[in-house]
């Protein structure tokens, strides 16, 4: 079944008995785990967050195992589709305000508000003043000669 989603995928098994399937380049996964009736599955669909864990399943459906492998197969595919990364669907409930990821505040750096001027007037005296002192100091020694 893996082979048929993707090419490049992880495939493990939980304690529970349920198949994970993930596809990192995707960014998705799908799970297979047993229910209670006879020849079905529960198939459950999520994303793969930036930091490789996994997000809550997203989609999810009950599937027979007598259809068959590619019919099966056909049922991720739909699911991984509506898993994909993308808007939230019309009619999906919000989360509230408080719930929802905020966003990283970042820092501005301290510009100057002048234009576009190298060397401000204050740096100009500064050096103006030890130039002044190094030439008070040559004079000094020159003088003592």
């Amino acid at each position: 079944m893996a082979e048929l989603l993707w090419r490049e995928h992880t495939l493990y098994r939980e304690r529970s008995g349920t198949v994970v399937i993930r596809g990192s380049h995707v960014e998705r996964w799908i799970s297979l785990s047993p229910t209670g009736g006879k020849d079905q599955v529960l198939i459950r669909a999520g994303r793969i967050l930036d930091g490789g864990t996994t997000a809550p399943a997203r989609s999810e459906t009950v599937a027979s195992l007598a259809v068959g492998r590619a019919e099966l197969a056909a049922v991720c595919r739909r699911l991984l589709a509506e898993t994909a990364t993308g808007p939230a669907p019309r009619g999906a409930a919000r989360a509230p305000k408080s719930a929802r990821p905020r966003k990283a505040r970042t820092r501005r750096t301290a510009r100057p508000a002048r234009g576009n001027r190298h060397t401000g007037l204050t740096s100009w005296l500064v050096i103006l003043a030890v130039l002044g002192l190094v030439a008070l100091y040559v004079r000094n020694l020159t003088a003592g000669l």
